[in-house]
């Protein structure tokens, strides 16, 4: 497992209803890479994460978090290491005030209450709240509620940090502040898995796809394979906007671009070739 931050091996986990979310999950993440979990509602993507952080526990197979077997007698130790942000953050934020949110997680850490005070100041700084410490979480906008979510988990310092569908009913600006926050993360050298439906987020900012479908790794690749339009056809997914732009324009064999970094070098050779 060297060299591995997250393995899961042969996972599955059946619902009390029936419903098989996951079906014999194999793959693994390495140290600070960048990870977009993909695929149509219903793939597994959330089942799957809320078994990376131990909330769920394994029916068959095992998930492996930094050389520990996830299990019941070490779920909470995980928990530490693996912080998630839910989709909608009136799921997570629920203290009267920011601060206070956003202290819960350190407090229940046990630490003193000068470190819980400077983690708390340091993940409103980063996520730009600062001013709004003793606000109610329930005069905030969308897009604050879900930076106080975040807040709430840096405080912990994890090493992973898992997000599903972060850009979710944000607007704009709201997603450009919120990839701000995820760049510093990673720079930082944590590791960053992030379920969306998203393909043009996905294709430029992760370092490598996972597309699930029905509960089983359908593919697992760099953010070009998002431009093999077969398989994006079976994922119920689309091509990048990007690279629709130019599928059926290039010679057959060409590789589409997948982002607009890739989209721009591409139309300039093009037009040095006339």
């Amino acid at each position: 497992m060297a060299g591995h931050i997250i393995k899961v091996c042969n996972l599955s986990y059946r619902y009390a209803d029936g419903t098989q979310a996951l079906r014999g999950l194999s793959f693994s993440i390495l140290s600070g890479e960048k990870v977009a979990l993909m695929g149509p509602n219903g793939a597994g993507k959330s089942t799957l994460l809320l078994h990376l952080n131990g909330l769920y526990l394994a029916q068959e197979g095992e998930v492996w978090v930094l050389g520990r077997r996830v299990s019941r007698s070490n779920a909470e130790e995980v928990r530490k290491l693996v912080g998630m942000v839910f989709q909608d953050p009136d799921d997570q934020v629920l203290a009267p005030t920011v601060e206070e949110d956003v202290a819960f997680g350190p407090r229940n850490m046990g630490l003193e209450p000068e470190e819980v005070k400077r983690r708390v100041d340091k993940a409103l700084e980063d996520v730009g709240l600062l001013d709004l410490r003793r606000k109610a979480p329930h005069n905030l906008s969308y897009g604050q509620k879900k930076r106080v979510a975040i807040a709430g988990v840096l405080a912990m310092q994890p090493e992973i940090l898992v997000l599903d569908e972060p850009m979710a009913f944000l607007d704009p600006l709201g997603q450009e502040g919120l990839l701000a926050i995820l760049d510093r993360y990673h720079r930082a050298g944590k590791t960053l898995v992030i379920a969306t439906h998203d393909v043009d987020f996905a294709a430029a900012w992760a370092d490598r796809i996972l597309i699930l479908s029905q509960g089983s790794l359908l593919a697992s690749g760099p953010a070009q394979i998002l431009c093999d339009a077969g398989l994006v056809q079976r994922a119920g997914l689309r091509l990048p906007l990007v690279a629709q732009l130019f599928y059926g324009y290039l010679p057959p064999g060409s590789a589409l671009p997948h982002d607009l970094t890739s989209g721009r070098s591409l139309l300039g050779e093009l037009l040095r070739q006339g």
